[in-house]
């Protein structure tokens, strides 16, 4: 004869003072640990789950968490990245493509970090780093030429 599973409700009054969570969107360690202390108690004795898929299933999640933790830092390392290009490029002569569709160029003169793209200031527009076609030096002022000097006769 079948044995029905055995289900545990929960007496408890809610009056309504406690809020109830919210569900979680993503699978993440306490989630991990919640199931598998779940799987862990609802185990069937007769045979209980096995060591090698419970060690398995850890390193897995330990695997996913520094891929999710070097994912965030390959991120933070681009965005400073992109700012220190920015940076770099206040002085330079640089031409980007205008909103007339002609290229269009001028000196960077301010870099503003107010989005997840540096905005460039190239002469008096206000350009995205991404959009910036070309650089080249700033143009180096004519060295000026010693005037030629008399000297004077006896």
């Amino acid at each position: 004869m079948p044995i029905d599973a055995v289900s545990a409700t929960s007496s408890t009054y809610d009056t309504g003072a406690t809020r109830a969570a919210a569900p979680k969107q993503t699978l993440d360690s306490e989630v991990f640990l919640q199931l598998l202390v779940a799987q862990l108690t609802n185990q069937d004795p007769s045979s209980p789950m096995d060591t090698n898929a419970m060690i398995s299933q850890t390193t897995e999640l330990a695997s996913m968490e520094q891929l999710t933790a070097l994912t965030e830092n390959s991120s933070e390392a681009f965005a400073l990245s992109m700012r220190q290009a920015a940076a770099a490029l206040i002085g330079q002569q640089a031409s980007y493509l205008g909103a007339d569709g002609e290229t269009a160029t001028g000196v960077v003169t301010k870099v503003s970090f107010d989005g997840p793209v540096p905005q460039v200031t190239v002469g008096d527009q206000t350009v995205s780093l991404d959009a910036i076609l070309g650089l080249a030096a700033p143009a180096a002022p004519a060295p000026a030429v010693p005037a030629p000097t008399t000297t004077a006769t006896n």
